[in-house]
């Protein structure tokens, strides 16, 4: 067995014979993406597992060791933890837990140390959690997020984005139900064989394989009937994770809605881009700017690959750019506002309006303040810009109900049809 090593702090540090022996779990937000994710993550020698358990007992074992007004994602991230420790199913003298580390000043940046102190709690001190950051916020021996891994890392995440982005297209107008999904499927393991062979990575082996994406979508047979347009924003978990949101996209379609779930893209070139805004703000070192300004125009110009690759299919809506979006609020929010989601959450409602889907769920944790400024706080304001916006905030915690939930969008969703079948009538006339 792997020795236990400690830093100065009592940190358990994951060495390079764990990385051999262990197991390290990573918790679930979007299936697509996360699952090309952990395959990457094993074609560089880990062992990593996504969990993805969701039974009710995740929540209460949340409960026994984070305080409920603490951040509701965290609680059911660090219950899902607890759970998988807790069901025999591991051997926790050789496992270990992955965790994403934002470094910004929402308290996301800290559930890892509120992961550790559950740890100890919960009868598992010698379990080492590691930290996903490109902040260099906390370092092991045994994990290296590399060039070459992280190459892979957003090859991966522009798949994930586009391969979303087709199926929410598609299948709400599939004639031959399971057509999409079953796409997906295959690409998902296609893409995980891919990358692990560290193919589909440069440039110009992206753009063909985004293409072939692409046209194999459209080659599904589909019926295009009006529909409900949705767009879901939010908190990053709760918006992505259906754990997290009590399944808020499949209850939308079961409503018979369209729904449309920004990219994780947007979120990643944010989170870089914010580093350029502080130096632009307050000062700062010139080289650092020059690095982050190489990487952030890197990503732009994959996402901005997968965009052009959409729009070689004229059936499909292409999204908006970063640089698009962030002009979107230009004069609404400042660039400084970017705690938590910031000013993006904000900027992602405008361009959902802009694209024809008026009618958004704001799904935020209860008690999450950026997301009540930016979200909630901006509607009037958005309302003013573009009296389109049908917008409903819907508050995640573990004491909301789920019904409650659900009929405060079916209140939004009475509206947004009573607008369609005006705008059809208007359409026949």
């Amino acid at each position: 067995m792997a020795e236990i090593i400690r830093d100065e702090t009592g940190r358990v540090l994951f060495t390079e014979e764990m990385k051999k022996e262990y197991t390290i779990l990573c918790p679930n937000m979007l299936e697509i993406h996360f699952r090309i994710l952990v395959n990457i993550f094993n074609a560089f020698g880990y062992h990593a597992e996504l969990l993805t358990t969701t039974n009710s007992n995740i929540a209460q074992e949340g409960l026994k060791y984070v305080h409920n007004d603490t951040c509701y994602p965290a609680l059911l991230v660090i219950g899902q933890f607890i759970d998988a420790l807790n069901s025999g199913k591991y051997d926790v003298d050789k496992v270990a837990l992955l965790i994403t580390q934002s470094g910004g000043g929402c308290r996301a940046s800290n559930y890892i140390h509120l992961l550790r102190k559950a740890l100890i709690n919960a009868g598992y001190p010698n379990v080492p959690v590691v930290s996903l950051n490109l902040s260099g916020l906390e370092k092991n021996p045994g994990f290296k997020f590399t060039l070459p891994l992280m190459r892979r890392f957003l090859a991966g995440l522009v798949y994930g984005d586009l391969l979303m982005l087709l199926d929410n297209q598609v299948k709400p107008y599939e004639v031959h139900k399971g057509d999409s999904a079953a796409l997906v499927e295959k690409w998902v393991k296609g893409l995980s064989v891919m990358l692990r062979d560290g193919r589909g990575i440069k440039q110009d082996d992206m753009v063909k394989v985004l293409d072939r994406i692409v046209k194999e979508f459209s080659e599904i047979e589909i019926q295009k009937v009006p529909k409900v347009k949705v767009g879901i924003v939010g908190e990053i978990y709760v918006k992505y994770a259906p754990f997290a949101n009590n399944e808020l996209e499949k209850f939308l379609y079961e409503q018979d809605c369209e729904v449309n779930l920004p990219g994780l893209m947007n979120f990643l070139l944010f989170k870089v881009d914010n580093r350029i805004e502080d130096i632009k703000l307050y000062g700062g070192n010139l080289a650092k700017k020059t690095v982050i300004k190489a990487l952030f125009d890197y990503m732009a110009k994959l996402q901005n690959m997968m965009i052009d690759a959409v729009k070689k299919q004229p059936k499909f809506q292409a999204p908006a750019n970063y640089d698009h979006v962030k002009k979107l609020v230009d004069g609404v929010i400042g660039y400084g506002n970017k705690m938590g989601e910031g000013w993006l959450l904000t900027a992602e409602m405008l361009e959902l309006i802009e694209c024809g889907f008026e009618n958004i769920v704001c799904a935020q944790p209860f008690g999450c303040l950026p997301n009540h400024i930016c979200g909630k706080g901006m509607i009037h304001k958005i309302k003013k810009i573009d009296d389109r916006a049908n917008i409903v905030p819907i508050d995640y915690d573990p004491s909301a109900t789920r019904v409650n939930q659900e009929n405060r969008i079916k209140l939004m969703l009475a509206v947004a049809r009573e607008k369609l079948n005006t705008q059809q009538e208007q359409k026949d006339a």
